[in-house]
């Protein structure tokens, strides 16, 4: 995987292509820390070239799996990070002709390692809160339009996601899951493509 760094940005490419892994250079001293979030020239030199219009923020409470959504007509980029807590973050590769399409990558982010994680337009996303509250935060692209949304199943065995253990817990327990009506109704990848 190439790595980039430019200016306080490490960009590492994953197993996809376009989804990237953005670690953030962070000064701290008595007082705390200070860091870029984002800064549009070294997010260029580092292959993300988005031009983000929105910035949105949730609260979400251990256990919860807000996921795997998508815009239909009007697909966004997703710059994303957390700034309290702990999630497992996943984007599934849904471009047509993509030689990864069905294709998940998974990281970890937190507060703690200052991690964020790249989306690019044509994915599903999703999070898992691993902690006992977790603020998530992320750029998009493209303005949220509601009567575009789409979804897929978060547990679709041709996925495959590997979804870790909630902090505390040996194994990943499906039954301490809290998802929406909605997110519970979400097809599968091959009535997706059907």
């Amino acid at each position: 995987m190439a790595t980039i760094t430019s200016g306080n940005f490490t960009f590492t490419d994953t197993s996809i292509e376009g989804v990237k892994i953005v670690d953030v250079k962070s000064f701290g001293d008595r007082r705390g820390y200070f860091m870029e979030t984002y800064k549009r020239p070294d997010f260029v030199a580092g292959g993300i070239d988005a031009e983000f219009v929105q910035d949105n923020q949730s609260s979400s409470t251990r256990g919860v799996l807000r996921g795997l959504h998508f815009q239909i007509n009007h697909p966004q980029a997703k710059l994303v990070r957390v700034v309290r807590g702990t999630v497992f973050d996943v984007a599934v590769d849904l471009r047509s002709g993509s030689a990864t399409y069905g294709k998940w990558e998974g990281v970890v982010l937190s507060a703690e390692n200052r991690r964020q994680f790249f989306v690019p337009r044509g994915f599903a996303h999703g999070f898992l809160v691993l902690s006992d509250e977790a603020e998530f935060c992320y750029k998009c692209d493209d303005v949220y339009h509601p009567n575009d949304e789409g979804g897929l199943m978060w547990d679709d065995p041709a996925i495959g996601v590997e979804w870790p253990a909630l902090e505390g817990d040996d194994a990943f327990d499906p039954a301490k899951l809290v998802l929406s009506d909605k997110d519970k109704a979400h097809p599968s990848l091959s009535s997706l493509r059907g």
